[in-house]
């Protein structure tokens, strides 16, 4: 039952990876909002497995960190110039102002992630270290970069 849990979690974050890809040049908020998504589940995934909810499944947090590692090193192609407004955007436009630091943050959150990547087979003890730098960053990036939403 375990080994069908975990596929059908690789399943769907892998879905979840790839329908983000398609079209980002034509409709880069699309795009982006996929992204996010697809970070948004994989920490999902993890995260009760770390709480102690859900039993450690190296397998499915490693995926979730190749999954958040990918999106967070995709990001700075989805904020073309010219895409600061519309589709519902919550991307500030201090994107924009500092496109430097915004991918200075998204390159540090992608590291962070593969190192977790790395710490996935060692165990949910070493795991956690990984995936709390890996929560700080989503943090950090969102108070920066991001409009909340009234």
């Amino acid at each position: 039952m375990k080994t069908i849990r975990t596929a059908a979690a690789i399943l769907a974050l892998a879905s979840l990876a790839g329908a983000w890809s398609a079209n980002a040049a034509e409709d880069p908020i699309a795009a982006r909002k996929g992204v996010m998504k697809s970070i948004g589940a994989a920490v999902k995934a993890s995260a009760p497995m770390v709480k102690g909810e859900a039993e450690y499944d190296a397998v499915k947090a490693e995926l979730a960190m190749r999954v958040i590692a990918n999106g967070a090193a995709a990001a700075p192609h989805l904020f073309p110039a010219g895409s600061e407004t519309g589709g519902d955007t919550e991307a500030s436009p201090k994107i924009w102002e500092d496109m430097a630091g915004f991918k200075a943050k998204a390159m540090k959150f992608a590291a962070d992630a593969d190192a977790a990547v790395a710490t996935a087979g060692g165990g949910l003890d070493g795991f956690k270290g990984g995936f709390m730098k890996v929560t700080e960053n989503c943090k950090d990036c969102h108070e920066a970069f991001r409009i909340k939403k009234q």
